[in-house]
């Protein structure tokens, strides 16, 4: 049964971890980035330079704010895939004990040996 209050969840917390840590690494990516183009932007254009310096912090946070949110939406499919593989693989061993469990009690043949991935 699920609990009403889906949010405080252990799977939901741990994907909420992992979107922090996405985005905080793709600021600090994107912004990084953001800075070497202004950089360059302020070395070559008099356009870039004549703009205002709250301009040029709107446009360094632009970079850091999108990056944020590529990065953790990025981390948040990776960790969303990583628990389907685990919850996939426990119930593909939850199944095979269950089927060896009931072989053994008919007293047959041994069961075949385990796939690849339940070993």
């Amino acid at each position: 049964m699920r609990p009403h209050d889906a949010l405080n969840s252990d799977d939901a917390k741990e994907a909420q971890w992992e979107a922090a840590k996405g985005a905080a690494f793709g600021a600090v990516k994107w912004g990084a980035m953001s800075a070497v183009l202004g950089g360059i932007g302020y070395g070559f254009s008099p356009l870039y330079r004549g703009l205002t310096i709250q301009f040029k912090v709107y446009i360094q946070m632009s970079g850091m704010i999108v990056g944020s949110m590529i990065e953790a939406d990025a981390r948040m499919r990776q960790y969303e895939q990583q628990v389907r593989i685990q919850r996939r693989v426990a119930r593909d061993r939850a199944m095979w004990e269950t089927f060896e469990r009931e072989f053994e009690e008919d007293g047959g043949l041994p069961p075949p040996p385990k796939p690849k991935h339940l070993r």
